[in-house]
């Protein structure tokens, strides 16, 4: 198991190309709830969590980014992912999480964004991180806000509309005010 991150209360590790994780991603995205706001269809079946695990999550893994199963420490259960995407298409990497239903409302999601926020500043020198969120997904609008990204405009991505936020690293910053 490769961890990337802990905090106080969870670890968030690589996703690896087994039926084990594919499992994962097919209870996670299954759930309509889970996908209300986003513009991703429910799966109905393990094979196309499969391929979401082979062709969308491990290939983000080659550039040190990427989404990373999250799951608590106390008892190892798997509540969703978060981490980092690069989007060559918008030139910026993406802050994103997405939680099972049980783990909504406890801070998790803010403790492991908050934790690849750090991770990306600090260990990878990204100059920024962008977030974005459903303009209807009032507790993941409020988690951006709560984890110090700031909000800059109304945007339609990926079909959906979204507000966009986004966060500097400071040291980055301080580093070009400064030449």
């Amino acid at each position: 198991m490769h961890i990337i991150l802990e905090t106080p209360r969870l670890y968030l590790r690589c996703f690896a190309n087994s039926e084990e994780d594919a499992a994962l991603i097919y209870t996670l995205n299954s759930d309509a709830e889970v996908l209300r706001y986003l513009h991703e269809p429910v799966l109905r079946d393990t094979q196309h969590a499969r391929e979401i695990l082979q062709n969308i999550i491990l290939p983000q893994y080659n550039n040190r980014l990427g989404r990373w199963a999250t799951h608590l420490k106390q008892n190892n259960e798997f509540i969703g992912w978060c981490g980092l995407k690069y989007r060559p298409e918008l030139g910026e990497t993406d802050l994103g999480y997405r939680l099972k239903k049980a783990a909504w409302g406890n801070g998790y999601a803010s403790e492991a964004a908050t934790a690849c926020l750090s991770y990306a500043f600090t260990s990878l020198g990204i100059h920024s991180i962008t977030g974005r969120a459903h303009v209807d997904n009032t507790a993941s609008l409020i988690i951006l806000q709560k984890i110090g990204m700031k909000y800059v405009k109304d945007e339609v991505i990926d079909c959906c509309p979204v507000k966009t936020f986004v966060a500097f690293n400071s040291v980055s910053q301080k580093f070009v005010k400064e030449k």
